[in-house]
């Protein structure tokens, strides 16, 4: 429900809870710039060691449309308290590891949290921020934490990492965490769940968690088993089924966890939709442009995380005004277009970029493209996926949207990556050099994903409902509805 806070609390409000989710955020790739250090440390193998990754992205993926929707049932201030104080305590365990098992383990953990929190922390939002104006700048602060945190993340990993060892990337947290939860302790109201009186729909979450996490286990490990391998095959029919089942369920349960009026809502629908997409094309130029960066320009860590900050700068201006002007005066549509086709610019020059590029002619002017797109897209495809649902369904709204930039985040990298190692094998098995080989393969990663963000602002023209703004009202709750 909507909370009745003086807008200074509540603005102070929104950068405690945008604290809380950059947390989570930099976990998603400051621990990547630390993989060298814990292999090393601890006796990883190399097929072990991409564990330290996936066991925090398979929990995450499983379990952000439950916790969403448990957020709905028992209030959304009590879960995000309590995925925070989670996320906390598996930092600690990960920081003080000293076996395999145990950092594994811990990271499975964090995932859960951090899955918690980033699925009731924009519903919280919206409920801070009813008025137009308002919401669009508040949304826009988010998409700037959402979108940039990956980059802040190896900057902020490589210099914990050289200066202070592994352990610290997760034992930084434990101040934050503490912090952020004290904070809102202090100035989020308590509330009971918009959804209160609802019950779980324990079937379902029970099908759909399972096919997420299958789902997410078969993409992360797709490079490693073959993308046409049995174990890959399989494990994806496996989701696919048990994704029916839920479906089968939720259209004949009284409570559902997911009422599929929902992506009745077109703006709903389409969100989610461009938001695999967006997510993608955004994770992997992310993940590839860092790669050309460190193997074919030969850059630092540290290197790396600076070129990303020209990118940085650019959503920070948009973050704290620019984006909720234009979603005031332009509506969701034309923004959301124009920035997805910005990012597409974006990667398309990063796919010419040469074996011996430089920064200012050949990596500067596909980040501030990049910049410049996330800047103006992220906000429209928040306020797209959450603005047409009532408060009661609000954390279903939030699970559901964060699951698909997610799904598109674990996807996008994992295809790209594979292709482009396909390409480069191709390439050097004839004899070209391995620079060679490698940018490449990065090209051919930077033109899909161009594809991907552009696929995505043709959907968003041609299926986004016009004249949608920040506070567009919801008429009821899907879940009387459905």
């Amino acid at each position: 429900m909507p909370h009745d806070l003086d807008p200074r609390k509540r603005w102070l409000a929104l950068m405690v809870l945008c604290l809380g989710v950059l947390m989570i955020v930099l976990d998603t790739t400051i621990v990547n710039v630390a993989l060298p250090s814990i292999r090393a440390d601890l006796g990883f193998t190399e097929t072990s060691l991409v564990w330290v990754v996936n066991a925090y992205m398979l929990t995450f993926g499983g379990f952000l449309l439950l916790g969403g929707r448990l957020g709905d049932l028992y209030g959304h201030r009590k879960l995000f308290l309590l995925g925070i104080t989670l996320f906390t305590l598996a930092s600690l365990a990960c920081g003080l590891a000293q076996s395999q098992a145990l950092l594994i383990v811990a990271r499975a953990v964090q995932g859960l949290g951090g899955a918690v929190v980033s699925a009731v922390s924009l519903s919280l939002i919206m409920n801070l921020f009813t008025e137009p104006a308002d919401r669009a700048k508040a949304m826009g602060v988010y998409g700037f934490v959402c979108a940039s945190g990956g980059s802040i993340g190896v900057l902020l990993g490589g210099l914990l990492t050289d200066v202070l060892g592994w352990h610290s990337i997760f034992l930084v947290n434990l101040p934050i965490g503490a912090a952020v939860y004290a904070l809102c302790v202090a100035l989020l109201p308590g509330g009971r769940g918009a959804a209160e009186g609802g019950r779980l729909d324990v079937a379902g979450a029970a099908t759909v968690t399972s096919s997420l996490m299958l789902a997410v286990y078969a993409v992360v490990n797709g490079n490693e088993a073959g993308w046409t391998s049995l174990q890959t095959t399989v494990l994806l029919a496996l989701a696919a089924l048990l994704m029916a089942s839920f479906l089968a369920i939720e259209s004949r349960v009284r409570s559902p966890l997911m009422p599929l009026a929902l992506f009745r809502l077109r703006n709903v629908a389409t969100a989610n939709v461009v938001g695999v997409l967006w997510a993608a094309a955004m994770f992997a130029w992310f993940f590839i442009s860092a790669l050309y960066m460190q193997l074919v320009l030969g850059y630092s860590p540290l290197q790396v995380g600076l070129a990303f900050l020209p990118a940085n700068l650019i959503m920070a201006a948009f973050s704290v005004g620019l984006s909720a002007r234009i979603v005031m005066c332009f509506g969701i549509k034309r923004p959301l277009a124009a920035g997805l086709l910005l990012a597409a610019a974006g990667l398309a020059l990063f796919a010419r970029a040469p074996v011996d590029g430089h920064f200012v002619l050949d990596v500067l002017p596909g980040m501030l493209l990049l910049g410049l797109g996330a800047g103006v897209a992220f906000n429209p495809v928040l306020l797209a996926a959450m603005s047409d649902v009532s408060p009661a369904d609000a954390g279903l709204a939030s699970g559901v949207v964060n699951t698909s930039f997610m799904m598109g985040g674990a996807l996008g990298p994992a295809v790209l990556a594979s292709l482009a190692a396909a390409q480069t094998g191709g390439l050097a098995a004839s004899g070209a050099s391995t620079q060679a080989a490698l940018n490449s393969g990065y090209h051919l990663a930077f033109v899909i994903g161009a594809v991907f963000a552009a696929l995505a602002a043709l959907i968003g023209v041609v299926f986004m409902r016009a004249g949608a703004h920040a506070g567009a009202p919801a008429a009821q709750s899907l879940t009387t509805a459905s």
